[in-house]
């Protein structure tokens, strides 16, 4: 029997939906579940893992920093070794990307980031992913012994729904030293939503025309309630911080909707939003490459359509 281990995420002392995830993607290869949350404050939410059916869980709490790029992985190695287990898993998050990789490294072990897919064959666990921008879906295997461990796309994997439980935490022990720190963090504009967490993001390029042509696409996502998200052409130009691009270089989405304005669809920020459930294109120029890949085109003036379909969705809610 696979022991899985699954590395959560929190904030304010809530566990994030992505554990869900994680928890079902475990669910996937079978076994035992047992969980991990890491930070200050992790004790008081560990017990909440229960609710995903974690059997065991282990909290990194007590004179540790926000976060810390080797004495983190650090002290995870010791844990994942202490207790065998044959797979970890995290979000493909700017906390499960670090975390993940330094890990593998500590614990020689396989590594696989941005899984799409997992399946359990006979030769064991083999996972999907995406490369090349999206242009290849490719199958890969581990072939060592492990502990190996993989990175999962969020909102991609069916999560599992929590129920009535709680789990007792075990304190992991702290790790000896922790060089590298983080010694602050900036919180976002009040309101706003993560791109990796939204059901819905609408999206700005190019065609915006400048800083100012956020304006009703900021206006749209704090009425409706969806994250605001950009093209690197943008970001680049100085019109919107890099926070909220969508892409290669930027950030990789997976909403139920996704409202491209003014983008004209270049490969590199298809890579970051192509396997969004629905797209929607708004684009005054009829041979923009993002039509190909849209599910819904409109052939119009941005500044017109965006302000009427906010109108059409806000009427519908009423």
């Amino acid at each position: 029997m696979v022991k899985v281990l699954i590395v959560g995420e929190f904030i304010g002392g809530q566990l994030k939906r992505s554990v869900g995830e994680l928890a079902g993607a475990a669910g996937i290869m079978g076994g035992e579940l047992h969980g991990a949350l890491l930070g200050p404050g992790s004790a008081a939410v560990c017990p909440s893992l229960g609710r995903y059916g974690v059997a065991q869980a282990f909290a990194l709490d007590g004179g540790v920093p926000a976060y810390s790029s080797d004495g983190y992985p650090a002290a995870l190695a010791e844990l994942v070794r202490a207790h065998g287990y044959d797979y970890v898993l995290l979000m493909q998050s700017q906390f499960g990307r670090d975390l993940g990789a330094r890990l593998s490294a500590r614990l020689g072990g396989g590594w696989l980031n941005d899984v799409t897919g997992l399946e359990v064959t006979s030769d064991g666990v083999v996972a999907t992913k995406p490369l090349y921008a999206g242009k290849v879906i490719s199958k890969q295997r581990f072939t060592g012994s492990g502990p190996n461990v993989i990175t999962l796309r969020p909102k991609i994997f069916t999560p599992v729904e929590p129920h009535e439980g709680c789990v007792s935490a075990e304190a992991i022990a702290p790790p000896a030293a922790c060089m590298s720190q983080v010694v602050g963090l900036v919180p976002k504009e009040a309101g706003q939503i993560d791109l990796k967490e939204a059901d819905i993001i609408i999206t700005g390029g190019r065609g915006v025309g400048g800083p100012e042509g956020f304006a009703p696409l900021r206006e749209f996502a704090k009425a409706v309630g969806c994250a605001l998200g950009s093209s690197r052409a943008a970001v680049d130009a100085g019109w919107i911080p890099h926070s909220h691009q969508v892409g290669q270089t930027g950030k990789v989405v997976n909403p139920q909707l996704y409202i491209a304005c003014g983008v004209s669809g270049a490969i590199q920020h298809l890579a970051g939003m192509q396997t969004s459930k629905y797209i929607v294109a708004i684009n005054s120029n009829e041979n923009a490459p993002i039509f190909k890949i849209a599910d819904y085109g409109i052939i119009a003036d941005l500044f017109e359509a965006v302000p009427e379909l906010q109108r059409q969705i806000l009427a519908l809610r009423e």
